[in-house]
């Protein structure tokens, strides 16, 4: 029998659909006229909106604002290519921007460029080996609290350009560093670079508030660029500071790499598959909560891979789902993937007829975007009902956020997960219960009696020699202590210890080596061992642990169980 047989008769998908893009299933349905035009619409949408949001982004991560427009136009192409969401848009993420300019500060565009195509690898493995299913369990305070704490450093980034500072000395990438250096140059602000940025900001705030469907980062942008030029203003420009964008597309080609160098930017590819696999697959249940849809996680992985790949070879940064373009995408009437691959060819436009009109856009003018970002990406109502919840959410919120802030980005993500992950095992073993009681006789039925019965009544057991346990809930390692000590009890006087599983949903090892000593235990004390209603699943884990007969036998009920052992 094949792989793919066997997989459609377990209910489970099997590999060639689970990883057919979506693109394929849209165009299987019937594409139409109107499907393409409504997808033009979209992506030239999305583009306009991804245009200044590229450049800024690469430039706060400390690359150039052409290498945020290639990871945009590869990237995004290959991600709606062949990705597993019908509406993901792909490209540079204010999310990457602290762990891209650590590690270009680092390693070097070299490594950068390495750490993103080994990262790429990576998310493709993952994806093969699907386990875009686990990304999910990252607890939701862990999400926004580095996602709010990333916004303050975005921002804490963009305070140089926005006041037009002169440094001393380059500006230190931690937190706790950064500030006094800020401090001590604040009067070399420029007013130009501040009336530039504050009016960005306005600009933005304000025509999404008069008609949301403007694309106001451009306008803004466009305006603060014109405003600039005529004046004559003395601020920096992408010109003055990069000389401009390419009107060419780059070549391919391979990052250079040695052993060393591979070894020196793996924390950096680790940290980056990390991020991009939350980040993508949040944007994907964001479209899907749009529009009704499924993603499949395990093919948005692979893609997203092979889009980081494609980008490094291009000279690109890293490659994410990005939620605000995404959603503006769903907005915009996207019928399915071909949005997100007209954006990229969009893009590829500019650059190759208007690339030299973005030499005038001053870098005050993109930091107000970036300062919008960040303020958008802190989600605040969130944040403030997750303080309110209970003290365990709000520990993990605030150590994730703490830590962002101040140390790791990486381990403020490990350190979120470990808490969440204690925190959800403490509140389990809680809800895991132990019953007791003696058996009961079985009442007699009526001769028209179809097999309803009387509700199972606990008191009525009258046959002491006979104990019954009933543990309700999942029965795994935080609370496998506090069943293993009640189990423990059964004395010398009983003949059958019937443990009830029917309400045990999962068992872990650690459960099943507690059942085992019991059994063991009870061996020695001619007490017989009856495990009763368990799952097949539970069963399993049981017997792979040595839990078979004549150690303990299994019953399909109580009452059977009761019935054997009143035989002997």
């Amino acid at each position: 029998m094949t792989t793919d047989s066997t997989a459609q008769k377990s209910g489970k998908p099997s590999f060639i659909p689970q990883f057919t893009p979506k693109l394929v299933t849209v165009l299987k349905d019937g594409y139409s006229l109107s499907h393409l035009r409504a997808d033009a619409i979209a992506g030239l949408t999305v583009a306009v909106v991804a245009l200044p949001l590229s450049m800024a982004i690469a430039i706060a991560s400390g690359a150039t604002p052409a290498q945020g427009l290639y990871t945009a136009i590869v990237g995004g192409f290959l991600v709606s290519l062949l990705g597993g969401s019908r509406f993901q848009i792909g490209g540079p993420a204010g999310a990457f921007i602290v762990l891209v300019a650590a590690t270009a500060h680092t390693h070097g565009m070299e490594g950068l460029l390495l750490a993103t195509m080994m990262s790429g690898a990576m998310l493709m493995l993952a994806g093969f080996f699907r386990l875009g299913t686990y990304v999910k369990f990252v607890p939701y305070p862990v999400t926004v609290g580095f996602t709010a704490g990333i916004a303050v450093i975005i921002f804490a980034s963009q305070i140089k350009d926005i006041f037009g500072l002169s440094l001393s000395m380059p500006e230190p990438g931690p937190l706790l560093e950064k500030l006094p250096v800020l401090v001590e140059a604040l009067p070399s602000a420029s007013p130009a670079s501040m009336v530039l940025a504050g009016a960005t900001i306005l600009a933005i705030q304000g025509l999404k508030r008069l008609n949301p469907h403007l694309p106001g980062m451009l306008i803004a942008v466009a305006s603060a660029a014109i405003i600039a030029a005529v004046a004559g203003l003395p601020v920096e420009t992408i010109g003055s500071k990069f000389g401009g964008i390419p009107t060419s597309f780059p070549l391919p080609h391979l990052p250079n790499f040695s052993m060393e160098k591979v070894q020196a930017v793996f924390p950096s590819a680790v940290a980056f598959t990390l991020l991009g696999a939350i980040e993508s697959l949040l944007s994907a249940v964001v479209a899907d909560g749009m529009t009704g849809r499924r993603h499949r996680s395990n093919c948005e992985l692979v893609a997203q891979g092979v889009a980081n790949m494609g980008s490094a070879l291009f000279g690109g940064i890293c490659v994410t789902g990005t939620i605000a373009r995404t959603a503006t995408n769903v907005r915009a009437g996207a019928h399915g993937p071909v949005a997100g691959m007209l954006h990229a060819v969009f893009l590829l436009g500019f650059i190759l007829v208007a690339a030299p009109l973005a030499a005038f856009i001053p870098l005050a003018s993109l930091a107000g975007v970036l300062a919008i970002v960040a303020w958008n990406m802190v989600e605040k109502p969130a944040f403030a009902t997750l303080l309110r919840a209970s003290r365990g959410d709000a520990l993990v919120l605030l150590a994730t956020f703490g830590l962002t802030i101040f140390r790791d980005l990486t381990e403020a993500i490990i350190v979120g997960f470990a808490l969440g992950s204690v925190l959800f095992i403490h509140r389990m073993s809680q809800i895991t219960k132990v019953e007791t009681a003696v058996p009961f006789v079985a009442e007699d039925r009526a001769d028209d009696d179809e097999g309803a019965r009387q509700p199972y009544d606990e008191k009525r057991m009258n046959v002491p020699d006979i104990v019954i346990y009933r543990i309700s809930g999942a029965f795994f390692f935080g609370a496998a202590a506090s069943v293993g000590s009640v189990l423990d009890r059964i004395n010398d006087q009983h003949k059958a210890l019937i443990i009830d599983f029917s309400a045990v949903p999962f068992a872990d090892a650690t459960a099943a080596n507690v059942i085992e000593l019991l059994a063991h235990k009870a061996q020695k004390r001619n007490i017989a061992v009856f495990l009763a209603g368990a799952a097949p699943e539970v069963r399993r884990e049981l017997s792979r642990h040595g839990l078979r007969p004549p150690h303990v036998r299994y019953e399909a009920s109580i009452e059977s169980a009761v019935a054997h052992a009143q035989q002997g």
